[in-house]
């Protein structure tokens, strides 16, 4: 194989894409062994063992323990709507986003307080870099699937000696940024989002079921209390051939003489 040609599994992968997608095999159908596959490609059982996975990450086949590989359902990409309203309902705002859609939202996070703001995070948190955050990884579920993860940083500065120190822990945990901060006397009344497409890295990709470098959209999030003082900021992460997010604004009434 030439240096400019693509690994086999790819080029597998690749045709099989293209015969699932003509409908040569029915939504819930058996596929071909992999001993046949590998026969009719030519190509060895690992070859057709990594292709067969890429495809499965991608959600057009599914495993079944002890019966095979089977035509997978099309996943259905939603719509994700974000909003300057969204934390107007009180509680979590990605919860309110999952049940608008009639989706269970969940989610898992991990806090380590003390961990020095790296230089990004710094100039975003308006703080010197090396100043003392609390970092907390999130990896959100819509019924029980993996929709968006998010990485956020808390000054310390804020936070230190209070209940929320640790956002997920605590008699306000899971209720979000604004309703935490508000329960020590800090009004987060704004929030600016940036969003950039991007590639999913290894480690993103793992925990998302999705394939390393393929297209996601990373949103650069921070939130301001009314002195424009930035109270926390988030890197949120989602997948897109699962989400498509849009922005949703209200048009305020015309002023009255």
């Amino acid at each position: 194989m030439g240096h400019d040609e693509p690994p086999q599994h790819q080029v597998v992968a690749g045709d099989l894409r293209r015969r699932l997608a003509a409908d040569e095999w029915e939504t819930g159908a058996k596929m071909p062994s992999r001993a046949q596959l590998a026969q009719e490609y030519a190509v060895g059982p690992n070859v057709v063992q990594k292709a067969v996975e890429r495809l499965i990450i991608e959600g057009l086949l599914e495993g079944r323990a002890g019966s095979g590989t089977y035509v997978a359902q099309p996943r259905e990409r939603r719509r994700m709507i974000r909003s300057r309203h969204r934390e107007r309902r009180g509680g979590s705002p990605f919860r309110a986003d999952m049940l608008e859609i009639g989706r269970a939202g969940t989610w898992e996070a991990s806090s380590e307080a003390r961990v020095p703001a790296p230089q990004d995070i710094a100039r975003r948190l308006g703080i010197q870099p090396g100043d003392t955050t609390v970092r907390t990884r999130y990896e959100f579920l819509a019924d029980g699937k993996p929709a968006q993860l998010a990485v956020s940083f808390e000054p310390m500065a804020i936070t230190g000696g209070t209940p929320i120190l640790l956002p997920e822990m605590g008699p306000f945990a899971g209720q979000g940024v604004v309703e935490r901060m508000r329960s020590i006397g800090v009004n987060a009344e704004k929030w600016m989002e940036v969003p950039r497409p991007a590639r999913a890295t290894p480690e993103q990709a793992a925990l998302l079921g999705i394939g390393a470098g393929d297209l996601v959209l990373s949103i650069e999030r921070t939130y301001y209390d009314g002195d424009g003082r930035a109270v926390e900021t988030a890197d949120i992460i989602v997948p897109d051939q699962r989400w498509e997010v849009a922005y949703e604004f209200t048009v305020d009434p015309p002023q009255q003489d």
